[in-house]
């Protein structure tokens, strides 16, 4: 569900600084919104400030949202503190995995780039995609 940024009500946070959102706002201009803020039934923000106003700067006028309902207050904190927590970052030796991942695939050899090119070759003469 999509809702005007301007509709959301933004109450006292855990989060007081937000840090420097420009890393956020590239993706967001790459990728768009990969998880939707969320939000109680009255369109209080309960997670994704940080995401909320790297839209916001983005000149975004609405975004995804997920709506919770039937919560008290103490279970609304408790998801802004968990949402905050409750992440994993990758270990060195998955980021540079990834890095090399995504390296080759931008950057594929020769007999990939011919591979590929037989594939899609093939995909087009017999018509799927």
């Amino acid at each position: 569900m999509e809702l005007p940024l301007d509709q959301i009500i933004i109450r006292k946070r855990v989060r007081r600084n937000l840090g420097d959102l420009a890393s956020l706002m590239d993706s967001l201009k790459r990728h768009g919104l990969m998880n939707p803020i969320v939000i109680n039934e009255r369109s209080e923000l309960i997670a994704g400030h940080r995401r909320m106003e790297a839209a916001k700067r983005l000149g975004w006028k609405t975004i995804d949202v997920h709506v919770v309902g039937g919560r008290d207050k103490a279970d609304l904190v408790e998801m802004e503190i968990e949402e905050n927590t409750q992440r994993k970052n990758l270990t060195t030796d998955e980021l540079a995995e990834a890095y090399l991942q995504l390296d080759r695939l931008r950057n594929p050899s020769l007999i990939r780039r011919i591979i590929n090119w037989f594939v899609a070759f093939f995909r087009r003469l017999f018509g799927r995609r």
